[in-house]
């Protein structure tokens, strides 16, 4: 059986670096946090504008969260 990994180990994964090199620096610090509560508030849905374009973040019932554009 395999552990799973806690959310710091996945935000600083070397498939999610930025700067296409696609290895991890061994000082590199862990991704901000942010709660989900944080961003929908009670809401199911909320709009975010990433660079200038519209995408939706939706809450399902299942609690898992769908980003689209």
């Amino acid at each position: 059986m395999q552990a799973m990994p806690n959310a710091f180990q996945v935000l600083s994964h070397p498939s999610l670096d930025q700067g296409g090199g696609g290895t991890a620096s061994p000082a590199a610090q862990p991704a901000h946090l942010v709660q989900s509560t944080e961003l929908l508030q009670g809401q199911k849905t909320i709009g975010i504008l990433h660079n200038g374009s519209l995408y939706r973040l939706q809450a399902t019932k299942l609690g898992k969260l769908i980003l689209t554009k």
